[in-house]
């Protein structure tokens, strides 16, 4: 009698659509955040999250769509740890304070973040100018930062006029520099601005330089 030959089953991530896309993802965002878009190979990718090519151009379409997924997924990691701090319910000054020290933090322990930014800053946006959900994930964020400033100008600890994309754009450089430069301004200066003493002095120079400049 002739035994039936069927196909060994792959793995159980193939069975689960959403485990093989997060698990493509996760391979992409290594890979991109390393090489870059130009650098990073899709074979590299199929093979580290263990899905074939078919599957990765079946779920994005093709290398770029691919590159651009995983920029979202980066800036909704960002935005959605944001939205953990409730910063709604914190007094105005505190609530800047935390989201001062939130955004040094989260580069720190992020460096995926800072390379995949450089990375596409090299590409004009070309590619982020594409996304619908980044510029929808901002838009809730801006407004809160805004309301964040007037209650503290109404309860007369922040001054007039200080515009919310403004200052998060400042918050953010400061962090982002730091680290984006952190080993070349080591080198320059002389000293191990990576180490934890120097981050938590540089994050409570942060916190000082902004409130600085946006009270009353």
């Amino acid at each position: 009698m002739q035994r039936s030959r069927t196909k060994p089953k792959q793995p159980g991530i193939h069975r689960n659509p959403d485990r093989t896309r997060e698990a493509i993802l996760l391979a992409a965002q290594d890979e991109f955040a390393r090489k870059g878009l130009s650098g990073g190979r899709v074979d590299e990718i199929a093979c580290r999250s263990r899905a074939n090519k078919r599957m990765i151009y079946h779920y994005f379409g093709n290398k770029q769509g691919l590159y651009l997924a995983v920029l979202e997924r980066v800036y909704e990691n960002l935005r959605g740890s944001e939205r953990t701090l409730d910063l709604a319910g914190m007094a105005p000054e505190v609530a800047i304070k935390r989201l001062i020290e939130f955004n040094f933090e989260y580069c720190r322990h992020h460096p995926e973040l800072i390379s995949l930014i450089n990375n596409e800053n090299l590409h004009r946006a070309r590619h982020l100018r594409q996304s619908k959900k980044v510029r929808q994930l901002h838009s809730p964020f801006v407004r809160l930062i805004d309301d964040i400033l007037k209650r503290g100008v109404a309860q007369g600890v922040f001054r007039p006029g200080v515009d919310p994309v403004s200052l998060y754009v400042s918050i953010a450089a400061m962090s982002f520099f730091y680290f984006s430069n952190n080993w070349t301004l080591s080198s320059i200066f002389g000293r191990r601005l990576g180490s934890d003493s120097a981050c938590r002095r540089q994050r409570q120079h942060n916190v000082d330089i902004v409130l600085s400049a946006i009270r009353a």
